[in-house]
């Protein structure tokens, strides 16, 4: 039986430089041993920066270290099914980031190659772990609210530099990202959901291109309906004057507010009154996902963010967009 878990990054990138990476050398029982990226320069970088003992510029050779037994994948959605392929394979738990795959179509079949495997799967909905979306998952179980009808939805953002010249962005290239702004972050919303209210049943929408700077989407609105009849709404602008991230949960008996991606405080409306809660996001985001990945791969835990899971959100992703076959 393991006692610590070694991992292996395949795509030391941007995200895996504080929201991720130094979570593998601090959640208990695990380890970051070793890290990949194409660029054996900026892979070697990484590996004497972070103090990983060893690095690689192949991920089949990553994947195939003895050393490595679970693999972490941090690269475009675009090379997620071929590496969860590889790491099936080579029969090594796997943990994806999010968006799980391009398609839900190629969600499941990696899923099912990982079932069919043997292979734990988990996908990096980090923020079911995090403090601050564990508060509001409480006080929505206990009833702060009542009974919830209605989700609301709103995120707009104003187009940015990057998005002006989107040319070295790859998250707006579908082809490596499947989509834009949209398809990089309305799948931690509504993973949270599903761990809210349960699975989503149905879902549909408009996606459109308003600001012209680049080929995805740009603006979206969502219906959606959850298998216990809670219905919601969801507008999504990235070519707007307004800077808002919101989502409403209306009750029988109040109200509950709070930001996706931001640290805002999260506000609750009752007969009570009036409350606010301030809760700050840890240093390393990932790192209580890890934790219980780490704990449920040592046969101490149970991580229910496995390829079910995400494969639940690239339906909705799917259905919201059209991209339903």
């Amino acid at each position: 039986m393991l006692s610590t878990i070694r991992w292996g990054i395949i795509g030391c990138g941007e995200v895996t430089e504080v929201k991720s990476g130094p979570g593998f050398q601090k959640a208990a029982g695990s380890q970051l041993v070793a890290v990949m990226r194409r660029n054996a320069a900026l892979a070697e970088d990484y590996a004497r920066r972070h103090a990983v003992p060893r690095w690689y510029d192949d991920a089949a050779q990553l994947i195939a270290d003895p050393d490595v037994d679970a693999v972490y994948i941090a690269t475009p959605p675009s090379s997620h099914k071929d590496l969860v392929l590889q790491c099936a394979a080579a029969c090594k738990p796997v943990l994806v980031e999010k968006p799980m795959a391009l398609s839900h179509a190629e969600s499941r079949f990696m899923a099912d190659a990982c079932r069919l495997a043997n292979v734990p799967l988990f996908i990096a909905y980090y923020r079911r772990c995090m403090p601050r979306y564990q508060q509001i998952k409480a006080l929505v179980d206990a009833g702060a609210i009542g009974a919830v009808r209605l989700v609301s939805v709103q995120m707009l953002r104003p187009p940015s530099a990057q998005d002006r010249d989107p040319a070295q962005v790859w998250r707006l290239d579908p082809a490596l990202s499947g989509g834009g702004h949209f398809w990089d972050l309305a799948p931690h919303l509504f993973d949270f959901l599903d761990a809210l209210f349960g699975p989503i049943a149905a879902a549909s929408g408009q996606v459109s291109n308003q600001g012209g700077f680049y080929a995805a989407e740009d603006t979206v609105s969502a219906s959606f309906r959850f298998a216990s009849g809670l219905q919601g709404v969801g507008q999504w602008c990235f070519a707007a004057a307004e800077d808002l991230d919101e989502v409403v949960l209306r009750g029988t008996q109040g109200t509950l507010r709070f930001a996706m991606f931001s640290d805002a405080p999260v506000l609750l409306e009752n007969a009570q009154g009036q409350q606010a809660f301030t809760i700050a996001n840890p240093p390393h985001v990932h790192q209580g996902l890890i934790q219980e990945i780490t704990d449920h791969l040592l046969g101490r835990g149970q991580c229910v963010v496995d390829g079910d899971c995400g494969v639940r959100t690239a339906w909705v992703m799917d259905s919201v967009t059209g991209r339903l076959p």
